[in-house]
């Protein structure tokens, strides 16, 4: 039995137990509610983590297409800590804060018909980006878990074909995570 099949059959139990038992935490965290606690600084703060982490893919990507595959995993690396501080940060901003309205322009917690107005078709695309970035970051968890253990285990063949798939898909929820921050930041 190889390395790259004994580390890969090593970790896979863990890998399929992260990418569920995160999701299914972060569902739970938002039952709760944590009263007293400003933690309204956050949202730019993990905005700004979802930049980074895609700026870290991209060069991630054009690192190893260089063949520098130190840098390529220090920087995958780095993204999947920026990614985890973001979703460190979300959370705690979500169970110590109201949540946002779109539109709400004075903030009154709900969007009338006239605020409806204001935002117009501008309310859609900001539905859609959220929508697909939630989805899509329960479906890149354990992709991107999966590939970094398949780089982890040098197993470069599978990398390559699991990176393919999640790099886009990692690199949208990065991207849409910060649009939909700046489309939902004037309402907070």
């Amino acid at each position: 039995m190889s390395t790259t099949k004994t580390l890969e059959q090593k970790y896979k139990p863990w890998v399929i137990l992260v990418s569920i038992v995160i999701p299914v935490a972060v569902a739970i965290l938002f039952t709760v509610s944590v009263d007293g606690v400003d933690l309204s600084f956050l949202p730019p703060i993990y905005a700004s983590l979802n930049a980074l982490t895609a700026i870290l893919l991209v060069w991630a990507v054009i690192s190893i297409k260089k063949g520098n595959r130190a840098r390529h995993q220090m920087l995958v690396t780095m993204a999947v800590v920026c990614s985890v501080l973001f979703l460190l940060g979300y959370v705690a901003y979500h169970i110590t804060s109201e949540s946002t309205i779109y539109g709400d322009f004075n903030r009154d917690g709900q969007r009338d018909v006239a605020e409806s107005a204001k935002v117009g078709s501008s309310y859609y695309v900001y539905a859609f980006l959220l929508l697909t970035h939630i989805l899509l970051s329960l479906i890149v968890l354990p992709l991107v878990l999966f590939t970094y253990l398949k780089g982890w285990a040098n197993n470069v063949k599978s990398h390559r074909k699991w990176a393919k798939i999640t790099f886009p898909i990692w690199l949208y929820v990065a991207i849409s995570g910060v649009v939909v921050y700046l489309m939902i930041s004037p309402f907070y």
